[in-house]
C-alpha cells in the first residue's frame, strides 16, 4: 500500500486581500497544500497561528495592528515547531536580518512567480528552506558586523559537521549536500540534528547564522 503524503497546513498572513486570494489560488491547486487560515492584521495571525497550529505561515513583514517580525516572534515562543515563511517586497540587509533574528525560517520575496512560491513551500518544508543566494549576501553582511561574546568554539562540532554547516550556506538542499560529500541523505540528516542539539538550534537558517556569529564558518560566500 502506497504511503500516504502529508498534507501540509498552510496559513497566509498578509493585510492585503488581493494578495491573500491570489496567494490561496495559486496554493490551492496544489493537492499536498491545505490554506486552513488567512489573517489580515499581526494579532489575527498569532491568534490563528494558537489555534489552527499551521506547518507553514506566509507572513508579511508589515502588518497593522502587530508587524509581522513581532508575530513572529510571539509565534516562536509559544509554537516554535511552525515553520514562518517572510514573504516581503523589502529586500535589504535589516530586514533580512530582523525576520531571521525573530525566528523566521526563511525569506522570500513578493516578487517570485507563481510556481517558484510552490517550489520554495515544497522544500522548506521538506528540508528547511535556506536564505535565497541573493539575500544570504545581505544577510552575511549583516553577521560580519555582529559578534557574540564569550561564545563557544568550533571544538564542539566534528569536521564533518562544520563542513555540512559551511556548506548550507550556499544554499544546498539535503540531496546536493549528500552528492557533495558522497553519502546518504540520512546521513547528512544526522549530521544537521547533530550540529542543531550543539548550537541550540531548530532549523538550517538558525544554524547558518549561529554558527557565522560564533565564527564556526565563515560569512565570506
Amino acid at each position: 500500500m502506497a504511503t500516504k503524503k502529508k498534507i501540509v497546513k498552510v496559513l497566509i498572513a498578509d493585510d492585503q486581500t488581493l494578495f491573500r486570494e491570489g496567494i490561496k489560488d495559486v496554493l490551492t491547486g496544489e493537492k499536498w497544500i491545505s490554506v486552513v487560515g488567512e489573517a489580515a492584521d499581526g494579532e489575527e495571525a498569532v491568534a490563528l497561528a494558537k489555534k489552527l497550529k499551521p506547518d507553514v505561515i506566509l507572513m508579511d513583514i508589515k502588518l497593522p495592528k502587530m508587524d509581522g517580525i513581532t508575530a513572529t516572534k510571539n509565534i516562536k515562543k509559544t509554537e516554535p515547531n511552525i515553520n514562518i515563511l517572510m514573504l516581503s517586497s523589502f529586500e535589504d540587509e535589516a530586514h533580512v536580518m530582523d525576520a531571521v533574528q525573530a525566528g523566521a525560517n526563511g525569506y522570500l520575496s513578493k516578487m517570485l512567480p507563481a510556481a517558484e512560491l510552490v517550489n520554495s513551500i515544497r522544500t522548506f518544508t521538506t528540508e528547511g528552506l535556506m536564505i535565497p543566494q541573493q539575500m544570504l549576501s545581505k544577510l552575511l553582511q549583516g553577521l560580519r558586523k555582529m559578534g557574540e561574546p564569550n561564545a563557544p568554539t568550533q571544538a564542539m562540532l566534528t569536521k564533518t559537521e562544520i563542513k555540512v554547516l559551511d556548506m548550507l550556506g550556499s544554499g544546498l538542499s539535503n540531496k546536493e549536500l549528500a552528492m557533495e560529500l558522497n553519502c546518504s541523505v540520512k546521513t547528512i540528516k544526522n549530521h544537521l540534528n547533530s550540529a542543531f542539539h550543539k548550537l541550540g538550534v531548530t532549523s538550517r537558517t538558525e544554524a547558518v547564522v549561529k554558527a557565522i556569529k560564533l565564527g564556526i564558518i565563515s560569512s565570506d560566500k
